[in-house]
């Protein structure tokens, strides 16, 4: 009888253990509410911004491998881009060892929490927030990369992706070059840049109005590329000086390097040039984004980079690779306009996005 006794009592010591071991893992959350939420503390606190995210960014899960940080556009919906995301990793098999976030950067139109951070309109460009010209939109989402690369919290994290489209994409081409966490991570980071109205110039050059940045030439997206598969960036682009007195502030930043303010102003043009080259990218444009839609960049600083957002992604990524020596991809996205669903949700960006994952046709 006491032999029985102590094998029931061993056994209900490994109950506990064995049901540990054989616990279900923890679905991702997949809509965008409070419950898919958390808080980033930033600066050192109280401040602090809310990101969506598909797994707790705090709580250890060993079943993640990628993390895809989505900055949203211009209207700050944050909800709607995590979303987005959240399809594209359904479509790309990757929604179970994917973490996904989605930053929110709320203006001063926008109801703000408790403590919660609230930028000005140059948060697309690593601007300050309205009350603390010490923090930067890039330090919130220097912040977000660090909590990835934890071990504690993800084990088996092996990339981060950060992308953005639109407004986001003129973040993603900025942070890219700029941000200070690139190399002290312990995880590989790349960069997915799509569909942004402007760019950070290298140089003081830019496309002269000729060949496929003629503005005749650039504004048809169908006729003016014959069907291809993969389909092929536009290439006739040819670089000069720009008339400065048709936009004499087209080379300060954001549009080019010069009168840096705020997170690059310690940093000089030559490191941001190096950056630039060296850290893995991909651009990402819409086959038909020709039109000036959805908030597209029309002052001077922005024309002089081309006559559309497609003209003028070709135009830099031409320019970058070709001049500078980098080595970037980009990738037609076939039939989207300015529509981030159509570009995301389109397999042959999966391989981009979800480095590694199972499903990439």
């Amino acid at each position: 009888m006491r032999n029985l006794i102590l094998a029931v009592a061993f056994a209900l010591t490994l109950a506990p253990t064995v049901q540990r071991q054989t616990a279900p893992p923890v679905a991702s959350c997949t809509t965008a509410t409070a419950a898919c939420t958390e808080w980033v503390t930033l600066g050192g606190g109280p401040g602090r911004a809310m990101i969506y995210r598909s797994y707790s960014l705090d709580v250890p899960n060993p079943r993640i491998t990628r993390a895809v940080v989505m900055v949203h556009g211009t209207g700050r919906n944050a909800d709607h881009y995590f979303l987005t995301t959240m399809s594209a990793a359904f479509l790309a098999g990757a929604l179970d060892d994917t973490v996904v976030i989605a930053p929110h950067m709320i203006d001063a139109t926008d109801h703000a929490e408790p403590n919660e951070v609230v930028w000005q309109m140059s948060w697309r460009t690593g601007g300050s927030a309205r009350d603390n010209p010490a923090l930067s939109s890039f330090d919130f989402v220097d912040e977000i990369l660090r909590k990835l690369a934890r071990k504690s919290a993800f084990p088996n994290l092996k990339s981060i992706v950060v992308t953005g489209h639109s407004a986001g994409g003129q973040f993603t081409n900025r942070y890219a070059m700029a941000n200070k966490v690139h190399d002290t991570l312990g995880v590989p980071v790349s960069y997915v840049v799509a569909n942004p109205s402007s760019y950070a110039w290298p140089v003081a050059e830019r496309p002269l109005p000729q060949g496929d940045a003629d503005p005749a030439a650039a504004k048809d997206g169908w006729s003016y590329m014959p069907s291809a598969n993969p389909m092929p960036a536009h290439t006739n682009f040819a670089f000069g000086p720009f008339d400065a007195t048709k936009a004499p502030t087209y080379n300060n930043w954001p549009a080019g390097l010069a009168n840096r303010t705020g997170y690059t102003a310690q940093m000089t043009d030559d490191q941001l040039k190096k950056q630039l080259v060296e850290r893995p990218t991909t651009f990402l444009l819409g086959q038909v984004d020709t039109l000036p839609l959805g908030g597209f960049d029309s002052s001077p600083n922005a024309m002089a980079q081309g006559p559309t957002r497609r003209a003028r992604g070709e135009a830099f990524v031409k320019y970058v690779d070709e001049v500078l020596g980098a080595r970037h991809k980009i990738v037609i996205v076939p039939e989207c306009g300015h529509n981030d669903r159509c570009i995301f949700t389109t397999g042959i960006v999966f391989p981009y996005v979800f480095p590694g994952a199972t499903e990439t046709k």
